[in-house]
């Protein structure tokens, strides 16, 4: 997974067709969970350019978008959010696939 570098970049990259953004931290015990299972989830979604944004590099942009929890992923179409799965939870595979698989766009 890519990891995001600007704001530039975020900007760009939230106008294609279909990117979706972890927001995480490496100090994270939740986000760690997941680590493993990312990879899978990637190969099984290709329409979908994934990126990692890490929280405390980009806390002013968590604010921005209400991210106050993470692991937490923001799906974006064309510029427009088509689906966000925020919260302080922990995740499962199967629940961050059923989020991707109910997103339009």
């Amino acid at each position: 997974m890519e990891k995001l570098q600007s704001m530039e970049q975020f900007n760009q990259l939230k106008n294609e067709e279909r990117t979706l953004f972890l927001f995480s931290a490496d100090w994270c015990p939740d986000c760690r969970v997941i680590e493993h299972v990312l990879p899978g989830i990637e190969a099984n979604y290709p329409e979908y350019t994934f990126i990692y944004v890490d929280r405390d590099e980009f806390i002013d942009l968590c604010g921005e978008l209400d991210i106050f929890g993470i692991p937490s992923f923001i799906a974006f179409h064309e510029g427009k959010e088509v689906g966000r799965f925020v919260s302080k939870d922990r995740k499962s595979q199967e629940e961050i696939e059923e989020f991707i698989n109910g997103l339009v766009g």
